[in-house]
């Protein structure tokens, strides 16, 4: 299924991977994952990638999906020692041009003290291992927080369509997304993350009705 807004289409290929394409016809990766890849598009224009996660940062898939001569931007902390493309090096906080688009990155990750940690008490993602996208595509601001809690600095973020991970365990779950999407105060909400896997089950319908009783358009796309 994909969703336009604004002349931009968006289509969540599956888990994490999205697929944007503008009016114009350029097209936009993000965390594209071999696993719920369907073939060998081999049409992106840029591929963005947040971090290292198997399901997040995938070699082949990103292969897969560029096209010859696509711009593959990712997180500076990520070894893309194996990747065939020239590559732009997103910072852990800050402002970057990629071909034309104004991308802000956003520090992501879960709380420490919170509850998305393994046996240890670790959290599954510290800080410093993940980033969130911001960016503005034919003036539409569009964000992407990737794999992280609800966190003290993106309450100052605002967005016109906000995709936040809602599956829980790993990531913020569908209550502490909802509650995100609020503040954020976009005016379309497009869930990821949730029911690839069993510690990621979620009840997405209750998310979209949780929002949608404020107000706010969501689309399980």
């Amino acid at each position: 299924m994909s969703v336009t807004y604004e002349g931009i289409t968006f289509e969540r290929i599956g888990h994490a991977s999205k697929r944007l394409e503008t009016d114009d016809g350029r097209i936009i990766y993000i965390d594209p994952w071999g696993e719920v890849l369907e073939d060998e598009p081999g049409d992106g224009d840029i591929v963005f990638v947040t971090h290292d996660d198997f399901d997040h940062y995938d070699p082949d898939a990103i292969e897969a999906v560029a096209g010859p001569d696509a711009t593959v931007a990712v997180y500076e902390d990520v070894d893309t020692s194996d990747l065939s493309y020239d590559v732009v090096d997103l910072p852990h906080e800050g402002e970057t041009t990629v071909e034309g688009i104004d991308v802000q990155s956003v520090p992501a990750y879960n709380d420490p003290e919170g509850e998305h940690v393994d046996d240890d008490g670790s959290p599954f993602h510290a800080e410093g291992e993940v980033i969130g996208l911001l960016m503005t595509l034919e003036d539409t601001t569009i964000f992407f927080p990737s794999d992280t809690d609800f966190l003290e600095h993106h309450e100052s973020i605002s967005a016109d369509v906000f995709v936040p991970p809602i599956g829980g365990h790993f990531t913020m779950d569908r209550h502490e997304a909802a509650d995100f999407a609020r503040s954020v105060e976009a005016e379309l909400v497009l869930p990821e993350h949730y029911d690839t896997f069993e510690p990621i089950e979620t009840d997405a319908d209750a998310f979209a009705e949780e929002l949608e009783s404020d107000g706010v358009r969501v689309e399980l796309f």
